[in-house]
Order: C-alpha cells, then sequence, then structure tokens
C-alpha cells in the first residue's frame, strides 16, 4: 500500500511565501506609491495540488525600477570602504618595498665601508696563502670559461654546437669552441665525473652514519635509557657525614680572561660541597698584568670568605691549556685529591653540579670521566648562535649520549666533565702535542681501558662566540688538532690491546668519518664539483645530491633543536660555507702545515642568564652571612678592583668587522656557475648555486654574527 504524502511542509513553506509576499508589497506600497502597475506577484498552487509551488518571474519592468535611498547609500558605503582597503594594501605594498630597498641600501653602504676600512690581515691569515691562492686560480678559470660560453650562447653553439669533422668551414673562434668541446668531453669530464662519484659515495656514507646515531637516540628515548647512579646526595649536606664526600679539585684554566673570570670563579666557590672536602685551582695564563691583579683580587675576596682556592700563574707559558692543567696536577698536593672537575673561564656551573656528578663513581672503579652537557646563555643572540646552536644540540642529544650508552666512549669536551685522577694518571696525564689536549687524553684513556659516562639531563651554563672571527678560530683549532691527534695515536691504536670494533670504531668512525671525510667532501662536492660541473655539463652531479639528501640530513640535525626548524635552510647554506675553514684546518693539521699548531683563546662577553645570576647571588648571600668580619675588607677590596676592572675596559682591545678573502672568492665562483646554469636552465642547481653564493658573500661580508658600529 503507497505511503500517503506528507503535507506539512508543504503548507508550511506555502505560509512562508505568502508571509514574505505581503511584506514585499507593504515596503513597495510606502516607498512608491504611485507606481502600481511595476508590483512583483507571486502566487502558490491550487491547494489540491499541494505538491508543486508556482512562482512568477518578475518583468523587465519591476527589475528596472528606480533603487530607493537607503540602498543608493549603502552601495556607496560599500564602494568608499572597497577603496579604502585597497589604497591601504597598496600603501603596505609600497612600504614594503620601501623597506626592502633601504635595507638594500644600508647593506650595500655597509659592505661598501666595511671593503675601504678592512684592516690588513695577520701574516698566518695573508691572502697569499696557498689555499687562497688555489681558490683564486679558480676564479679566474670559471670567469673565462663564463665568458665564452656567454658568446657560445649568443652565437646559438648551445643548440647546434660546432663539430670539427667540418673544420674547414669554421671560423677561428668557432675552431676554439668545438675544440673546447672536445678537451672536456673526452679528457676533463671523467676525472670530474669519478671525484664526483668518489665524494658521493662518502656522502651516503656519512648520511648513514647520522642516520644509525639518530636511531640510537630514537631508542633511548623511547627505551628511557640512562645512567643510573648508586648513590643520591640531599639538597642539605648536613644530612651526610663530611666522610661520604670525596675530595674534589675544581680547575678553572683561563687566559686574558676579563670579561668571565669573576662569573666561573664565582660558580665553583658556591659549590654546594664541604669546604675542607673541595679545592678550588684557578689556573692563569694571562700575560695581561691588569687581567693578571683582577683575578689575584677576586680569589682574595673568596679566601676571605672562608673558601678553600688558590691561584696559579705560570711563569713559563708553553703548551697552552694543556700546559697549564699539567703544571697544575704536578702539585703535591693533587694526591690527596680523588676527583678533578674541569671549567673553563666562560663556564657556569650550578651550585649542585658536584653532588649530580661524583655519584655516579660509586661502584664503577673502571670509570674515568663523567661529561655533561652545555647550555647557552646567548643562543638566541643573533643569527650566528642561533645556527651554532644547532649544531651543538645534536654533538650533545645525539653523538655524545648514543656513544656513550652503547660504547662507553665519546671525546671529552674539555670542560664540564669530572675526572677520576687516577685515570689520568694511569693514560699519562695531560699532553701538548696538539691543540685537542681533551681529546687526546679521552682517546688514551680509553685505550686503557677506562669507560666514560654522559650525563644529558646535567647541564652547565656557557657562551657561544657571537662574532664569525671568533667562531672561524674555534672551528679552525677544532678541526685542525684531531688530524693532528690522528698521525700521531694511529700505530697507538693499532697496537692497543682493545678490541678489534674498539679500534674500527676509533679509527673509522671517530676520526676518518666524521673528522677528516666530513669536511672533505662537504667542500669539493659543494664548493668545487657542483661549480665545474655547470661548466663540465658532461659530469653530472643528481639533484638528489643537490637538494633532497642534503636536505634530509639538515632536518635529522635540527630534530635535537625544535625550536630552530625555521633555520633549517639558513643551517644547511651555512654548514656548506663553514666547510671552507673546516677542510683548510684539516689539510693543514693532516699534512702539518704552518699554523696547525696554534691555539687562540675564544673571545667571551661575558653574558649570564638571570636564574645563574640570582642562584650565585643568594649563594654569595649566604657564605657573607657567615663570614661577616672578612667581608667589609673583601668589598672595599672589591670595589677598588671593580674601578680598576672598568678602566682596563675602556682600554681593550676595539672590535672591528672584518672581511674574508676566501669566502668572498668562493662566493664568486658560485655566482658565476649560477650564471652558467641559468643558460642550461638547471632549475635546482641554479637556486642552489645562488643561494650559496648569497651566503658566501654575506659571511665574506662579516655580516651574519656580531656587527660593530
Amino acid at each position: 500500500m503507497p505511503r500517503p504524502p506528507n503535507t506539512e511542509f508543504q503548507e508550511w513553506w506555502n505560509k512562508q511565501q505568502k508571509e514574505i509576499h505581503n511584506n514585499l508589497n507593504h515596503n513597495h506600497n510606502h516607498n512608491t506609491p504611485s507606481s502600481a502597475a511595476t508590483t512583483t506577484t507571486s502566487s502558490t498552487s491550487n491547494v489540491e495540488n499541494p505538491n508543486f509551488v508556482s512562482v512568477e518571474i518578475a518583468t523587465s519592468e519591476s527589475v528596472s525600477s528606480p533603487v530607493n535611498h537607503k540602498d543608493r547609500r549603502n552601495r556607496t558605503r560599500s564602494i568608499r570602504q572597497l577603496s579604502f582597503f585597497c589604497l591601504l594594501k597598496v600603501q603596505q605594498f609600497l612600504h614594503s618595498i620601501s623597506s626592502i630597498f633601504s635595507s638594500f641600501l644600508s647593506l650595500l653602504r655597509t659592505a661598501n665601508r666595511r671593503i675601504a676600512n678592512s684592516p690588513p690581515l695577520p701574516r698566518r691569515y695573508a691572502a697569499d696563502s696557498r689555499f687562497y691562492r688555489l681558490i683564486k686560480v679558480l676564479l679566474g678559470v670559471v670567469l673565462i670559461l663564463l665568458c665564452f660560453e656567454l658568446i657560445a650562447y649568443f652565437k646559438g653553439w648551445h643548440f647546434s654546437p660546432p663539430s670539427l669533422h667540418k673544420a674547414e668551414v669554421l671560423g677561428f673562434v668557432e675552431l676554439v669552441y668545438a675544440s673546447w668541446l672536445r678537451i672536456r668531453a673526452e679528457y676533463l669530464a671523467p676525472p670530474l665525473q669519478s671525484l664526483s662519484n668518489i665524494c658521493i659515495v662518502l656522502f651516503l656514507v656519512q648520511s648513514v652514519d647520522r642516520a644509525v646515531l639518530m636511531l640510537g637516540c630514537f631508542w633511548i628515548k623511547l627505551r628511557g635509557i640512562k645512567p643510573v647512579a648508586e648513590m643520591e646526595y640531599s639538597s642539605k649536606s648536613e644530612d651526610h657525614n663530611v666522610e661520604d664526600f670525596p675530595m674534589v679539585l675544581v680547575q678553572i684554566p683561563m687566559c686574558n680572561e676579563r670579561e668571565v673570570y669573576q662569573n666561573s670563579i664565582g660558580a665553583a666557590c658556591v659549590q654546594d660541597w664541604p669546604r675542607e672536602r673541595m679545592l678550588v685551582q684557578v689556573l692563569d695564563d694571562s700575560d695581561d698584568p691588569d687581567v693578571q691583579q683582577l683575578i689575584k683580587a677576586e680569589v682574595q675576596k673568596w679566601q676571605q670568605r672562608g673558601v678553600r682556592i688558590l691561584y696559579r700563574h705560570r711563569l713559563i707559558r708553553t703548551g697552552y691549556k694543556a700546559g697549564n692543567l699539567k703544571s697544575a696536577m704536578n702539585c703535591n698536593y693533587v694526591k690527596d685529591y680523588e676527583f678533578v672537575a674541569i671549567f673553563d673561564a666562560d663556564f657556569q656551573p650550578t651550585p649542585d653540579f658536584l653532588k649530580k656528578t661524583v655519584p655516579y663513581f660509586k661502584g664503577n672503579d673502571d670509570l674515568a670521566l663523567v661529561q655533561t652537557r652545555w647550555e647557552f646563555v646567548n643562543k638566541d643572540e643573533n643569527l650566528l648562535t642561533r645556527l651554532q646552536y644547532i649544531n651543538l644540540a645534536f654533538h650533545f642529544e645525539v653523538e655524545q649520549q648514543v656513544n656513550g650508552v652503547f660504547i662507553n666512549f665519546f671525546g671529552f669536551n674539555g670542560t664540564a666533565g669530572v675526572w677520576r685522577i687516577k685515570a689520568l694518571e694511569d693514560c699519562g696525564g695531560w699532553s701538548e702535542r696538539t691543540t685537542v689536549e681533551d681529546m687526546d687524553v679521552a682517546v688514551r684513556a680509553h685505550l686503557c681501558g677506562w669507560k666514560f659516562i654522559f650525563l644529558n639531563d646535567v647541564k652547565c651554563l656557557c657562551e657561544l662566540p657571537e662574532s664569525y672571527e671568533a667562531y672561524k678560530k674555534q672551528q679552525y683549532r677544532w678541526h685542525s688538532g684531531p688530524m693532528q691527534l690522528f698521525r700521531m695515536c694511529f700505530m697507538e691504536i693499532i697496537r692497543s690491546k682493545v678490541s678489534w670494533t674498539k679500534k674500527f670504531n676509533l679509527i673509522f668512525l671517530f676520526f676518518l668519518l666524521r673528522k677528516l671525510i666530513l669536511p672533505f667532501y662537504s667542500f669539493t662536492l659543494f664548493c668545487i664539483i657542483l661549480p665545474l660541473t655547470m661548466f663540465l655539463p658532461e659530469a653530472h652531479l643528481p639533484a638528489w645530491v643537490v637538494c633532497y639528501v642534503p636536505g634530509f640530513m639538515s632536518l635529522l640535525n635540527i630534530l635535537p633543536a625544535p625550536q630552530s626548524f625555521p633555520f633549517i635552510v639558513p643551517y644547511l647554506l651555512f654548514e656548506n660555507t663553514m666547510s671552507v675553514t673546516k677542510f683548510n684546518a684539516m689539510i693543514t693539521g693532516l699534512f702539518r702545515f704552518k699554523g696547525s699548531y696554534e691555539w687562540v683563546v675564544t673571545k667571551k662577553s661575558g653574558r649570564s642568564s638571570e636564574a645563574d645570576l640570582l642562584g650565585l647571588s643568594e649563594k654569595e648571600s649566604e657564605i657573607s652571612a657567615n663570614t661577616s668580619t672578612l667581608q667589609r675588607s673583601a668589598s672595599d677590596s672589591g670595589l677598588e678592583e671593580l674601578n680598576k676592572l672598568n678602566m682596563s675596559k675602556k682600554s681593550g682591545k676595539i672590535k672591528i668587522n672584518r672581511l674574508y678573502r676566501k669566502e668572498l672568492a668562493l662566493a664568486f665562483i658560485l655566482l658565476t656557475a649560477s650564471v652558467r646554469s641559468l643558460l642550461s636552465a638547471q632549475g635546482i642547481h641554479f637556486y642552489f648555486l645562488l643561494f650559496q653564493g648569497i651566503t658566501f658573500l654575506i659571511v665574506g661580508l662579516d655580516l651574519i654574527g656580531e656587527q660593530v658600529s
């Protein structure tokens, strides 16, 4: 039986249509009473058939009826609003263009001023160095080739190249170009392609190593793996017997550290550790008499407050930091101490640093080193510090943590760590043979069978270099020293009694892959081979090598610092730019060229975090309350020495921004290659060369780090 139709909705619809019709008629009669012929009617269908509705369409007369005044005012208002909106957008666009143009002009003025006022470089960085001369030769070659290719392009030889088979009908220029095509195809492109393939293989091997390290880090996070101490110290030292605290020696090596000496000494002196169980050694290698006096006064101030602290200054300053530490360890009283904590002058350990690190030695008689993570007070200071933070976050979060968990070995970072003195003596102590004494002593201790622990959750505040000059010198030492060490300890590793897996890890992974291969392929592949393939197109570099794999590896590197994702592209370009310095340092250290054994102290600015200053001031107040009688004499001498500090700061060296000629020469090489790539319509290669060249230009003009007006 068919279902009866439901007419409720149709009746409601008809009622609504009638109400609308009545309202329209009422409004129309009220506004235009004289035009009755232009009314609009709508009628519903017969009630007998409720399933259909008929609507009359308005006639042309009704459409052409005059618009009322209210609608006209609304339309005028809408037009005015639209015009105002368009004018606002145009103004914003012009303001943006003006800002970009003014920024570009300011950049040009800065570059011009920097070029005009650039001071002469020291002898070791002179423009006539062998490495710089090679780069200049390469720049001259690519400029000549670009001129040659431009002539060929405008003559149409790119589309129909001349052939030597028709030499009798060719002009002189055509004959030269045809000969060049044959030479580059038969003699130049094959070796370049072979070198390119070798670098690609090294690139992939190093990428696999990074991926494996990341997988290890993910596994540690997933399983919650971390070192566990057999005991813990409570926050109140009086809850333990004094004998529960081992004897700890705290060493602070420094050299002309006028900006940071107070922070490091103060942080070491307020350690929550029994005074009779701790001794602080301030190892001052400063050659500035004013700085020496300031550090002495700071030491005397803490001595008057009851802290066991000594000031040491060497008359014969040999061996740089290694010589300084070695000299301090030769003191007779060192035999009374079991552990030594080392802090560079810009490091500020928290008061509970020793309580968080020393307990891991209890019950682990084969443990030599407890290394902690660095935390940076100025990581957001400028673009340079942000990019450094990405690298160091990966180093500590991934490299140090994974190696510490799975193989109990990693390179000592030179500071923010606690050593067992017996382990130092067992491996021969500090050595002056390289500029990376921290890595040297770590390798020798590992060969002697000692183990290391890395604490990722214990952090020590420090500073990042804020100027490109300071960062470049630091990276030069960090990449030259490992190659010196590799030459010296290669046979020691081979003859050692450790397992072959540890020997393989030391030689292939620790030294070759991460210290030699990485800077080699990074510079050779992206700064030499890629530009040359634009002029030797027979040697091809795939797009996935230029773009996709580097992008993926940059993504992996930035994962430990997720807040730095907006800087992933600048990070990729800047790492390729730094490959010049790292490659030069690696070659210099490997072949012992002049300047390989050179130590330059990284300049600091003396920054401290607010929390660190607050904690330090509270601890100082606590100590001062216990020694109120001595505090008055200390404060008087402190004010006097503070005035000396201010005067010495005014007479310090003037900071300037420099020009870096190797980076500028490579910038022009890459930009020249990008023009050649544009002629061949190679999209990815063109954009990479363009932006990489611009990055080299910015770095060469010293526009990336601290800017000095």
